[in-house]
């Protein structure tokens, strides 16, 4: 059955291009970028992101606004910030090349069990297993294991796999971790099992005990998302071909992105502190809006645009600077971009 498993996956995911040309540098990439991203999304940047930065000498050079600028539109920033310090610790400790023994990968700051293992298994096709949350849920179904989620159940995971207990088969090892990260994205995902057509349902023991949606054990129903309305007023300050902004600092959205400057308006989430509270009350309903989002925000930006006297007066307490519109646009943030078109100050 791993092998009719391992088939459908390499027919059904073989446009994946960090499935092509493999390297163990391309394979680190695509393993961040995929953490807390959709497939769909990382399709849309990898090949880009890899023009740009080509090897990890190239990466370990770059300067940390360069990275994010690369990285925009992926999210998760922190990621970024994280694999630019590792091809540093590569590129100084190991002269650019990645090492191929798990203590070491799990030695270098950025790089957990699940990136080592992966490394391992999808970048060099030795025996091992790159366990997240998706090979969890996909295993403990698999085999109907009843220990706990998290780390109890995945000891027990690489126990049964390094006494060949479980996948004793002889195949690919990058094939089998990719099948079942395929599984686990298609039909065995965390709330819904397709077992009626998953390749694995004639010994799926979860599917024959017929409650696979009971795995991993201790899986918690679903909690209904919080969600918070925000108001911000987007100021737009222009001098020539200039814009004023501010860049953002690393325990805010976006860190290492310019953004025009920002107070919140309201908040339905009083805890809310990534931007100052304008002090003054305006009637900002009749303003330009556009709608946008953030982790848990519902967010309606108002666009007022004021003269560089009347900023002033507004104290806005970060340093701002001025940036010529054309050449650093690209590190502009997304929603200053919006804000800019919305006024027609710079091209839709």
């Amino acid at each position: 059955m791993i092998k009719n498993l391992i088939k459908w996956s390499e027919q059904t995911f073989v446009h994946l291009p960090w499935r092509k040309k493999r390297t163990l540098y391309r394979t680190l990439v695509s393993e961040i970028m995929l953490q807390q991203t959709t497939v769909g999304t990382v399709l849309n940047h990898f090949e880009r992101f890899l023009e740009k930065f080509p090897t990890i000498k190239s990466l370990a050079e770059a300067t940390e606004e360069e990275m994010l600028m690369a990285w925009k539109g992926l999210g998760y920033y922190r990621r970024a910030k994280n694999l630019k310090l590792i091809a540093e610790k590569i590129q100084s400790d190991f002269n650019g090349k990645i090492p191929e023994d798990i203590e070491i990968l799990t030695s270098i700051k950025g790089i957990g069990p699940y990136t080592a293992n992966a490394i391992l298994a999808i970048g060099m096709d030795k025996r091992a297993l790159a366990i997240d949350a998706n090979l969890e849920r996909v295993i403990a179904r698999l085999f109907a294991l009843k220990d706990s989620k998290g780390t109890k159940l995945h000891k027990h995971i690489h126990h049964l796999f390094e006494k060949k207990e479980i996948f004793s088969e002889k195949v690919s090892a990058r094939a089998l971790n990719e099948a079942l990260m395929d599984l686990g994205r298609t039909f065995c995902q965390a709330r819904k099992a397709s077992c009626d057509i998953c390749p694995m349902n004639k010994v799926c023991l979860s599917y024959k005990e017929g409650n696979p949606l009971h795995y991993p054990v201790g899986t918690e129903a679903p909690k209904s998302v919080i969600s918070f309305n925000l108001k911000l007023l987007r100021v737009i300050i222009k001098k020539g071909q200039k814009i004023l902004v501010y860049k953002k600092s690393n325990d805010e959205w976006l860190s290492g992105q310019y953004e025009i400057p920002t107070f919140t308006l309201q908040s339905e989430d009083k805890k809310c502190i990534q931007y100052p509270i304008l002090s003054k009350k305006i009637k900002f309903e009749s303003y330009p809006m556009i709608k946008t989002g953030i982790t848990k925000y519902t967010i309606e930006n108002y666009l007022l645009e004021v003269t560089e006297e009347q900023f002033y007066q507004m104290n806005f307490p970060k340093d701002c600077v001025w940036k010529t519109l054309k050449t650093d646009s690209e590190n502009y943030s997304t929603t200053t971009l919006k804000s800019l078109k919305k006024l027609k100050i710079i091209g839709s």
